[in-house]
């Protein structure tokens, strides 16, 4: 006895997966400028490594002698694999089949791959490239019925975002749950030009009386990682891939471990003399952030995450003496470094990542407030600013700032973490107060100014009497800031206390989970 002809039929089920949606719908893939969901795979996973999990699901048809004629794979393709030597999840759309859309996948299929990744405790990589959730309106004419929605298993997307890391890479037109599963994630990368991401496509918006529009108008990635609804922009497929596995090389494979140290060649005791003498002594003059936070973490190591939004300040993720961290600084090129209730949104996402996934903390602080003025408020600054303070003060990992110039109001106490004992340096190019002298001088010093013969004289006399306190090393004296450093030993110091502060990290899950 044998089971020959059983593993035949198995190897040709197996082919037929493989052509996906046929020769016609491959090529209509790569017109379009996109590859299909199997180039994908083997494009951001380690050669060899991917074990596909349901292959042979999907709509078969047979003749009168229940001979299979024709097998059409479902749209959705998922299973185990490596990136860089370590397991993940992975799953993607097929885009030949049916266009992704929900009603030619098998939602089973979803929810399993959801499942395995949070019950195994594993990074999900997602490819998403489909339109809708439920289906479409000829699915009431097949089902013979229609449906109340649900998102079933979206429970267990969400438990994920707490247990390990998430990235969802928009590579076509994505639209309903497509979209929202991109937006669930600790990382998410739209591919210029290619894709778009939306809540629902043209021809619905157009019924709906809001007006003919194409895909890229409504849903172009200049939209979305301008507003924060997808972290980063790609180039191309492939240069999402690396982003991909760039931000997972700073992680743990989830909450259990903490971020791996590497091996570093950039000596922890470099200066640069650069830092000396980048901040302007005009406080109203700025100066680029970028190439400090470069002067000061390993080489090449910064990797920026949603740099199109909440322009004010910068996050990402970098490293010291090989110690992965958390880096968010303001740019005084945007609105002076001034918070702003999308800049504040941000940082709110990031001070969660860095707590889920135990990285420390670091801030480059140049603060000089909230950002005032009548569409200020009307954007609620205010409450996202508190909420933002707030989330800075429930991280539970180690925080360490470096006061470079202004720390400014309420915001400018985010120089500190609440309720934390913490190292804290700050150049001798600090500034700080309840609000600049410049800005509150003449009110204070109305009825002073009033009596005066020359009062842009006597004005400038008063600005010279406040400037002699106004040193930081009066502060100092007041042990109000611990340490006043030279600009070039940053490195050396931030480096030190990452060693520390790497020894401090405990695995484990935080109190709240990550807030997408």
């Amino acid at each position: 006895m044998s089971w020959e002809k059983e593993i035949g039929e198995l190897n040709h089920r197996n082919s037929l997966a493989n052509e996906m949606g046929g020769p016609e719908k491959v090529a209509r893939q790569h017109e379009f400028g996109k590859l299909t969901i199997r180039e994908r795979l083997d494009k951001v996973i380690d050669k060899g490594s991917f074990h596909e999990v349901g292959k042979l699901a999907g709509v078969s048809d047979y003749d009168e002698n229940g001979i299979l004629k024709s097998f059409t794979p479902s749209n959705f393709v998922f299973g185990t694999a490596e990136i860089d030597g370590r397991p993940v999840i992975i799953s993607g759309d097929d885009f030949t089949v049916r266009g992704g859309s929900a009603d030619a996948s098998i939602a089973e299929k979803r929810q399993q791959a959801e499942g395995l990744a949070t019950e195994l405790r594993l990074p999900h990589i997602r490819l998403v490239d489909g339109m809708g959730g439920g289906g479409s309106v000829k699915t009431i004419e097949t089902a013979g019925r229609t449906y109340i929605p649900r998102v079933a298993g979206w429970e267990t997307i969400v438990t994920h975002l707490g247990i390990a890391p998430s990235v969802s890479l928009a590579l076509g037109s994505v639209a309903g749950i497509g979209a929202a599963r991109v937006s669930t994630s600790h990382y998410s990368v739209i591919v210029k030009n290619t894709a778009q991401m939306m809540i629902a496509g043209p021809a619905l918006v157009d019924w709906a009386s809001l007006g003919d529009v194409s895909k890229e108008e409504l849903g172009a990635s200049k939209i979305h990682t301008g507003n924060g609804a997808i972290d980063d922009e790609a180039a191309s497929e492939e240069d999402a891939f690396t982003m991909t596995k760039r931000f997972l090389s700073f992680l743990p494979g989830c909450i259990d471990e903490i971020p791996e140290k590497t091996a570093c060649n950039d000596p922890i005791d470099r200066r640069e003399e650069m830092l000396l003498n980048v901040i302007p002594r005009e406080a109203r003059k700025v100066y680029k952030m970028r190439p400090v936070i470069s002067a000061i973490f390993d080489q090449d190591s910064f990797f920026e995450i949603g740099r199109k939004w909440g322009k004010s300040i910068i996050t990402g993720l970098a490293r010291l003496n090989g110690v992965p961290v958390a880096v968010f600084a303001e740019d005084p090129m945007i609105y002076g470094g001034a918070w702003t209730a999308d800049s504040s949104r941000k940082l709110i996402r990031h001070c969660d990542l860095a707590s889920t996934f135990h990285l420390p903390l670091v801030h480059l602080v140049d603060c000089p407030g909230f950002l005032i003025g009548k569409q200020s408020e009307e954007q609620a600054t205010i409450r996202f600013g508190s909420s933002a303070l707030a989330a800075l003060g429930q991280t539970t990992v180690p925080f360490c700032s470096v006061v470079i110039r202004k720390a400014f109001g309420v915001a400018g106490a985010a120089n500190t973490k609440p309720g934390s004992h913490h190292f804290r340096f700050a150049w001798p190019s600090g500034d700080w107060g309840s609000l600049p002298i410049e800005g509150g001088i003449e009110v204070a010093y109305k009825a002073e100014l009033e009596g005066v013969d020359d009062y842009d004289d006597h004005l400038a006399k008063i600005k010279e009497r406040l400037n002699q306190l106004r040193s930081p090393f009066r502060s100092a004296e007041y042990f109000e800031i611990e340490e006043i450093i030279d600009p070039r030993d940053t490195r050396p110091n931030l480096c030190r206390w990452a060693d520390i502060a790497y020894r401090a990290l405990k695995p484990g899950a935080v109190s709240f989970t990550y807030r997408p």
